[in-house]
């Protein structure tokens, strides 16, 4: 269906008309020139009128066509689609992904290449996303700071994109995962309830944040959010050194007990993934989260066509313009 959303610019099309009435024309007292000697071509004098009253004719009619194609252009012209109905299945899920610092650390392996811990997340959890067909997903970004990047949307596509965005440092290099979970809270409150979950993953332990984990897994508990945790990151890893090559463990900051905690009190269950096959085992467990119904929503794709009139007045114009520079050649 086609329709309008400013139709009002439509009264405008009897402006130029009402202008060309209103004016008034110059008066002039030049005297009339008589020249006898070009009598003799009074005939063709005839056919060049003829011509000029044409051209002007076609002039009027293509600058009325421009400006009704402008004012259609104003008028912003759109497709209204059929109703498109929504799934009324589906789980409310923010995810919750640690960009701090640490993740930089490269101890994951992906197709036998070695990368840092942001980008295996980015790889396991993309293709979760893309998966939940039916969920409204949202996702948090979490360093120093905490900060909504997506909020809940059936929009999947444009939430991959978002999260393969996120750059390691950009919310700061502390970890504040208490304030991570009260922001995941505060969106997730007005959702219905018994299903609102956050998957909350992190290689760290809090160590910044105006609130601390229990206080904020408290706070989630009470609102019945349930709380699934993952702690990120290798447990060996060879590194060399002055005296040849050692064994560290380069998750030896991770606070595991805290996140054990978070989980349990808010009926959640915590995770180890020590390489990306293990999260991807994770991700297919929490694929197995129940649905939820939900109220049935439909909504009615627009599409603007505005730039079809506005093109046509533009190209319209450059025929007047064209069409009067050859009139000025020919006089």
């Amino acid at each position: 269906m086609l329709s309008l959303i400013w139709p009002w610019a439509l009264a405008l099309a009897p402006l130029p008309i009402i202008y060309r009435w209103r004016r008034k024309p110059a008066e002039t007292n030049i005297r009339a020139l008589r020249a006898p000697m070009l009598t003799a071509a009074a005939s063709g004098e005839q056919v060049s009128l003829k011509a000029t009253t044409w051209r002007n004719r076609l002039l009027l009619i293509l600058l009325s066509l421009c400006w009704l194609s402008a004012l259609l252009a104003i008028a912003r012209p759109v497709y209204i689609g059929d109703p498109v109905a929504l799934p009324t299945e589906g789980r409310d899920i923010l995810i919750a992904v640690d960009i701090s610092g640490s993740m930089e650390r490269e101890d994951m392996v992906i197709r036998g290449k070695t990368v840092n811990r942001l980008m295996a997340v980015k790889s396991v959890v993309g293709d979760f996303v893309i998966k939940r067909a039916g969920d409204r997903l949202g996702l948090v970004l979490f360093g120093e700071k905490a900060y909504l990047q997506t909020p809940l949307t059936f929009d999947r596509e444009t939430m991959e994109s978002l999260l393969l965005e996120a750059q390691i440092g950009f919310a700061g290099n502390g970890t504040a995962i208490g304030d991570a979970i009260g922001l995941s809270v505060k969106r997730l409150q007005d959702r219905p309830q018994d299903h609102r979950i956050l998957i909350l993953m992190t290689d760290g332990s809090n160590n910044t944040g105006a609130l601390n984990p229990e206080e904020a897994a408290n706070l989630a508990r009470r609102a019945k959010v349930k709380i699934y945790t993952i702690g990120i990151g290798a447990e060996r890893q060879e590194q060399r050194g002055l005296f040849g090559r050692t064994i560290v463990n380069p998750s030896a900051d991770l606070d595991e007990k805290t996140l054990t905690t978070i989980a349990q009190a808010t009926g959640g269950q915590y995770f180890r993934a020590r390489d990306p096959q293990e999260l991807a085992s994770i991700y297919e467990r929490l694929n197995q989260l129940e649905p939820i119904e939900q109220d049935a929503e439909t909504i009615r794709p627009i599409v603007s066509l505005f730039h079809w009139p506005l093109g046509l007045a533009f190209c319209l114009s450059l025929i007047v313009f064209m069409t009067s520079q050859r009139k000025g050649e020919v006089g």
